[in-house]
């Protein structure tokens, strides 16, 4: 029996992320074991409980018909298998669940291992905002824009709208479920994966058929997180499921991030606790998920500034200066010079700075704010024009 045909036959008798199988299929082989269940032979543990699924399997018949519906099952070692994988295997358990998958089972038009070498994670809570939502659809989009897949659990919230963002940016996404990738989980996003499935991928453990429970959702987390470079938390409560991937993401040693939300806000009180204890750190644009997944100092994001001002590059003299300069009524220059703590000398010459920019006006009574917009920056005075400045206040 071929390995690929014992693994479709074990991810059918298993759940995800089943540790005692996955230790006697990396000591004896995949092929050896299921052999050793068919005669009866109680592995470990493993014959009785998978007794029941036993009867009746057909994993070369399971093979075809998934064939048929466009569906394929990656093992380790075939080249379309992400080698980020095996990370799992050094991740430690959660819950009893943990390790390199059997296998995956895949549907979509796209080579698996190409398009997580380099993608992130986006996840969070099912009950969305639409600030968390809308922030999810811009980050993704941002993503994929810059090459970056985007991978989620298409579930209600804030996987749906990253898969969406991704979509909306023709670029590539892959939904990674806990039940079958025939079946539409939850049903109302049936034609979302259907797209998906055309365009980007669809992936899970679990063979054509299995129904999604807890614990499968949580074992799914651990493939999400070790297919991204990162992962990007956007609103995620105190209890969230979307926690559950992000610290698998910390314990593979994946880079974690989390979207802050109001401080008030209870579905982001779990991105707030990651942040404030270290464990994720806090990004609100695309460009800071995109810096932190490259090399350090390769893409670094741009320091966000307001826009420059005219009096932004005064010298410190003629901003004393400015600042004593009547708002409405006009002062004289030996006025301006008091309040200002300077000479008339330089408080003459500021005075013609901040005139030639159209900071300041000149009247018969002498000078005050102006009423105008500022259009030019300062510019250095010559001897001539400074010398001039003080007899004409």
């Amino acid at each position: 029996m071929s390995d690929r045909i014992a693994r479709a036959a074990l991810s059918r008798l298993s759940e995800p992320g089943d540790l005692r199988l996955r230790g006697v299929v990396a000591e004896l082989g995949a092929a050896r074991v299921f052999d050793l269940l068919r005669e009866e032979h109680d592995v470990r543990g493993v014959y009785t409980d998978v007794a029941e699924r036993l009867r009746g399997l057909d994993p070369e018949r399971q093979l075809q018909e998934a064939a048929e519906h466009g569906i394929r099952l990656l093992c380790p070692g075939d080249a379309e298998w992400p080698l980020q994988l095996a990370d799992l295997d050094f991740a430690g358990p959660v819950n009893d669940r943990g390790g390199e998958p059997l296998g995956l089972w895949v549907k979509g038009p796209l080579n698996l291992a190409e398009v997580v070498s380099n993608a992130a994670a986006v996840v969070g809570s099912r009950s969305a905002t639409t600030y968390g939502a809308d922030l999810a659809g811009q980050l993704a989009a941002c993503l994929v824009e810059a090459g970056t897949a985007v991978v989620s659990g298409a579930a209600f919230g804030i996987d749906v709208a990253a898969h969406r963002g991704a979509l909306a940016a023709r670029g590539p996404t892959v939904a990674v479920l806990a039940c079958g990738v025939d079946r539409a989980y939850p049903a109302a996003h049936q034609s979302l994966l259907d797209y998906v499935a055309k365009t980007g991928l669809v992936v899970s453990e679990l063979p054509p058929g299995c129904a999604p429970t807890r614990l499968r959702f949580l074992s799914r987390n651990r493939v999400i997180a070790a297919l991204g470079q990162g992962t990007v938390v956007v609103e995620a409560a105190i209890r969230s499921g979307a926690l559950n991937t992000a610290h698998w993401a910390g314990r593979l040693g994946r880079v974690v991030m989390g979207v802050p939300g109001p401080v008030t806000s209870a579905p982001s009180g779990g991105v707030h606790e990651l942040i404030r204890t270290g464990e994720a750190q806090l990004v609100t644009a695309g460009e800071h998920v995109l810096e932190l997944l490259a090399p350090v100092g390769q893409r670094l994001a741009a320091t966000p500034r307001a826009g420059e001002q005219p009096t932004d590059r005064l010298e410190t003299s003629t901003r004393q200066v400015l600042d004593a300069v009547p708002v409405s009524r006009p002062a004289e220059t030996r006025s301006i010079a008091r309040a200002a703590g300077l000479s008339t000398a330089v408080t003459a010459t500021a005075l013609v700075t901040l005139q030639q920019a159209r900071i300041v006006e000149r009247h018969d009574q002498g000078w005050r704010r102006s009423t105008g917009q500022a259009i030019r920056a300062p510019q250095p005075l010559t001897g001539e024009s400074a010398g001039g400045a003080g007899p004409a206040a």
